[in-house]
């Protein structure tokens, strides 16, 4: 792996997202949006097993250490309570509307991780940061 193959990755789960939506706006139109979300929860923990499993990354959990535990918890339920939120707009609104907003999360991170990883972006990276945040609230103002 190289130095850049971060973006890669971080293109295609930008790709995988923005499908997600669409796929979601579908799927979501005649069930209610929690059992919408424990449906694809499911197939998630399926899928990633198969996946786990048979590319040999099986580890036993319980060898983990307990900071790994904890944050991996928070990780997770904090990623749960995005998801119900997230079906439920795009039950209500439009993948056009809602993605957007959703996206916030881009500013938001960089702002938790300057606070709390003590990561510092440069002046050009806060500038894209101000613009994805402009833009958001450019979306959100929108009737």
């Amino acid at each position: 792996m190289t130095s850049n193959d971060w973006f890669y990755w971080a293109l295609l789960s930008a790709i995988f997202a923005a499908l997600t939506a669409i796929f979601v706006k579908v799927g979501v139109q005649d069930v209610d949006a929690d059992l919408a979300t424990l449906i694809r929860t499911a197939i998630i923990i399926v899928v990633l097993s198969v996946f786990v499993i048979s590319t040999g990354k099986w580890a036993n959990p319980f060898k983990l250490l307990p900071k790994t535990w904890l944050f991996l918890g928070l990780s997770g339920l904090a990623t749960g309570a995005s998801w119900v939120c997230y079906f439920r707009a795009l039950k209500i609104g439009d993948v056009s509307k809602v993605a957007p907003v959703d996206k916030f999360s881009l500013v938001l991170a960089a702002v938790f991780a300057f606070t709390f990883l003590e990561e510092r972006p440069s002046s050009q990276e806060w500038f894209g940061i101000t613009m994805i945040a402009g833009g958001v609230l450019l979306l959100a103002l929108k009737r």
